[in-house]
Order: structure tokens, then sequence, then C-alpha cells
């Protein structure tokens, strides 16, 4: 197998037809893209191009994703489960996956998803457009401008910082969370999301 890869040698003899289920999954967002099946000159051409090449149990012959939409899927990486019958193909992807032309084969976005994080900022983008400022402190801080919000992140910042000095560890873990809190209202005050942010902190790393 390529040296490239942490692969062990794949169990073939698992299944009658000689083939065998590969998970495809986003490398960046970790999102699920579709299901495939490989044989051995498929996984073989799939090290050798770098592009995902599958059997296809319909047209009775490889297939690269891609081949004919431009939507290939690059290989990042691939590995084994436990019982070597089963494959987990890492990628990045040239556009959608499916053939309906969504995303995944799921219907779902590959869009990156931070936890609750990315809950918490869908929150503050309803609360920014729907909730009224007297009733929501988000709101009410939109409605005060761009000025008041950066000054918030200040304040938090400073507050954290005094309490970093300290030796509360919950009060400094409660100013964490005010300033990663405020920041995330700062960020889309400006039109600018969590997911770019990390993107430029990937560029560097």
């Amino acid at each position: 197998m390529n040296q490239e890869f942490t692969l062990n040698t794949p169990d073939w003899s698992k299944n009658e037809n000689g083939l065998l289920p590969a998970i495809v999954q986003d490398a960046t967002t970790k999102i699920v893209l579709m299901l495939g099946y490989l044989n051995q000159e498929a996984l073989a051409k799939t090290l050798e191009t770098k592009k995902v090449t599958f059997y296809s149990r319909t047209k009775k012959r490889l297939w690269t994703k891609g081949e004919e939409s431009g939507n290939f899927l690059h290989l990042v990486d691939i590995k084994n489960d436990c019982d070597n019958d089963t494959l987990l193909i890492s990628v990045r992807p040239d556009g959608p996956t499916c053939h309906t032309g969504s995303d995944t084969c799921w219907d779902e976005e590959n869009t990156s998803n931070y936890g609750f994080l990315s809950k918490l900022e869908t929150v503050i983008k309803q609360r920014r457009t729907a909730a009224d400022g007297s009733t929501s402190y988000v709101a009410s801080l939109f409605e005060k401008g761009i000025n008041k919000i950066a000054q918030k992140v200040g304040e938090e910042a400073v507050e954290t910082v005094i309490e970093a000095k300290d030796t509360n560890d919950d009060l400094f873990l409660n100013e964490s969370a005010d300033l990663l809190f405020h920041y995330l209202i700062l960020l889309q005050a400006k039109g600018f999301t969590l997911e770019q942010v990390v993107k430029v902190l990937e560029q560097r790393h």
C-alpha cells in the first residue's frame, strides 16, 4: 500500500463480491458526505490518483467521483476499521457530493460545526433579527451599535485578565465565558462568522 497512509491490508474476503464499504467524510468539517464501495482496483487507483474512485455496482465498472460533474473528492487520508472490512476516507470535496446537487447524500449542508458555540452563534443571529431590544439583552446591544458592542468586549477582556491574575477559578471561567459570548456578538455585528476566524487560524497553522 501507499506509504503515505497508515492502511492495513483490507480483508477483501468478507464479501463474496470483493467489495468493501467506504464512508467518505469531509476532512475539515467532519461531515459524512456519502457511502460507496471499493474493490482492490478502485483502492489502488484512489491511492495513485489521490481522487476517490469507487466500484459502481450498477455500471459494473470503476468510476471516479466527479468524472462527469467535476465534483472530485480529493484524498486526504484513508483508514481501516478494527476488522479491516470498512474504509474511512477523508477528503476535500470540489463542490456538492450528491448527484442531486446537495452537499451530502443525506441532504445536509457541509458546514463546520463547533458544537455549542455554533448553536450559540445561531441564537445570537435569531435574537438580532427577531427579538425585542426591551426584552433581549442581545437585541439591545445590536440596537446600540458597534461601538457599544466593541466596548463590552473590551470590558470583558479586562475583567478576564484581572481574574486570570487571581486564584478564583470560577470567576475566571465566568469572565472567560462572558468574553467569548460578547466576542461572538461582535463578530456578527461586523458581518463575520466563527468559521471565518477558524479559517484564518488554519491558514496560519
